[in-house]
Formats: C-alpha cells, structure tokens, sequence
C-alpha cells in the first residue's frame, strides 16, 4: 500500500510550482508530479517582463529557483504521467505509468498544450519548419525568413524573440487588429524586423520534399490568395487544456477548461484546479501562482477540517 499525501499536484508549471510551495510550508505532505518538464507553457518563453520583480530575469531561472523553493520546504517531487484517476471518496487514487499514488486532496494544475491552426500540411510538416515553441526552435532559422500566425500575447512575445535569429519575422493575424497587451503591440508595429498581414489565414503549409517552403495565404476580406516564402512558420493561437484525463468526473466546459469557484474549488469535494488548465479569462504565469497558492491554501483547511 503506498503513503498517502496530503495534497498531490499534478502537474509543474507556475500553478504547480506554486501549489507546491505553498503545501511545503503548510507543513502538509506534498507531492508534485510532472510527466515532462518544469515550468509548463512558460518554459518556452526565454523572458518573462510582465512579472513583477523579474525584469532581466531568464525565465529558466525563475522556474529553477520556484521548484527549488518548493523543495526546501519539503515537497518531494517526481516525474511521472498519470493515466488514471479515482477522485471519488476520502482517498484519491492516481495511477502513474509504474507507480500507484493516494492522496487525501488533488490539486489539478496539468496546464494547456499548443492549439493547432488547422491549415494543410501542418501535422506533416511539424519539427520540419513548422513549430509552437520559439524558445526552443529559434535557432534552427538564424538568418532566415519565418511567420507567425496568431495575434494574442503569445504570437507577439514570440515574434519579438525571433527578430534576434531570424532576418525578417512576418506576423499573419486573421483579423485587423491585434488582441495583445498594448505596449507589446507597439514594439512589434514598430520593429524594422517585422512585417504585418492583417485579416489572412494560411491555408496550406508547402511541402518542398519533406520541409516546410513557404506558405499559402488567403485573405478572409477580399478572398485573394498568395503565397508567403518562408523557412519556419510559428503557430501561436491558443491552447487547449490538458483536462482529457478528468472528462466524466468534473466539470467543464465544452472546451475542456475545468470549472472552479474563486477558491478552485472543482465539483469533486478535495480536487481543485488551478493555472491554464481552469477555465479563467486571464492565463499568464503571475495568475497560474496565484491559481496554485490560493488551491494549495484551500486543500490545507479541506484536509484540516476532515481530520
């Protein structure tokens, strides 16, 4: 029979790592588990400027510094990948690949994974000039010509990193404005790196022998087509929660995003949510800690008040 925890966390990005730190120094029996690396969708940003106190800051070094945090006041963590929940009852039960896990709350914090675009040849030609992640593919297109599709936080923040590799960023926006921070908007309007096609959406990724050699465009107002020559197309237009695991036992919305009360609480009496994979208006790393030590805090007076 395995221990049982006090709270188990799944999942290690800033919901997580927060939850984390905040169970630890509640003296609760904590445990994290993350199936891949730490720090979630922030990982794939190098520079985190809307954080307070972070300015300069490396992202990576923040995620380092929150997992160690949580460490020193006792967490353990673990890698390893739930397949199966049991939520129901006094004792949660979470099947991992190897390992059986109990625990009296579960605090959900498995994030969101990257939204596909949904043009021709994008799952083809995905890691062959297609990406989701500027942070770790930059690089591969230093002096070369890419895209950027999307028109939020993400596809901006991203198109700004790629002018230090690429030699021209094209951002593609299905409508005639952007829905990002104004102050980013500005930077970007403004980069001599960067150019803008408004109310256009790809259509097909062109596969030139197994590698991405441009890109068709069609622009939704006029119905014109075109063709955009590019060497790396980033795909940056939204995510979808990673809640597969929990449909059939908590609610959520038709999308996925698991509901919770201002407190986090889920409908399952011990389980709460937290950070990008909750249904919230607002997914930046600052609400995620906030997500995660606001659940951490709930999951402590839960398991108080069921002694």
């Amino acid at each position: 029979m395995s221990q049982i925890y006090d709270t188990i966390i799944i999942g290690g990005g800033p919901a997580g790592l927060s939850a984390a730190l905040y169970g630890g120094r509640a003296r609760m029996k904590t445990l994290m588990i993350e199936r891949a690396k730490f720090g979630g969708q922030a990982a794939t940003t190098e520079e985190l400027e809307n954080y307070p106190g972070s300015v300069e800051d490396k992202t990576a070094s923040l995620i380092k510094r929150m997992k160690d945090q949580a460490e020193r006041f006792g967490t353990e963590i673990v890698k390893d990948e739930i397949v199966e929940v049991q939520l129901e009852g006094d004792i949660k039960v979470l099947k991992g690949r190897n390992t059986e896990y109990q625990a009296k709350t579960v605090i959900i914090a498995s994030g969101a994974n990257p939204r596909l675009a949904g043009f021709k040849n994008e799952v083809e030609l995905r890691g062959k000039g297609v990406s989701y992640c500027a942070t770790c593919d930059a690089d591969f297109f230093t002096e070369l010509d890419v895209a950027v599709i999307g028109g939020g936080d993400s596809a901006l923040d991203e198109a700004l990193y790629l002018t230090k590799f690429a030699e021209n960023v094209t951002v593609i926006h299905r409508r005639d404005q952007f829905r990002a921070n104004k102050a980013v908007q500005e930077k970007v309007l403004n980069h001599p790196k960067i150019k803008v096609i408004w109310n256009t959406i790809p259509e097909e990724a062109i596969d030139d022998g197994g590698i991405l050699g441009g890109l068709k465009l069609k622009n939704r107002v006029t119905g014109e087509e075109s063709t955009l020559k590019v060497d790396g197309c980033f795909v940056f237009v939204g995510y979808n929660p990673n809640s597969d695991l929990f449909k059939g036992v908590i609610d959520m919305t038709e999308r996925g995003d698991i509901l919770t009360d201002a407190a986090m609480h889920t409908n399952v009496e011990g389980v709460f949510a937290a950070g990008d994979v909750r249904d919230t208006s607002l997914r930046q790393v600052i609400t995620a800690s906030a997500d995660g030590a606001i659940a951490a805090t709930q999951a402590e007076h839960y398991v108080e008040n069921h002694k």
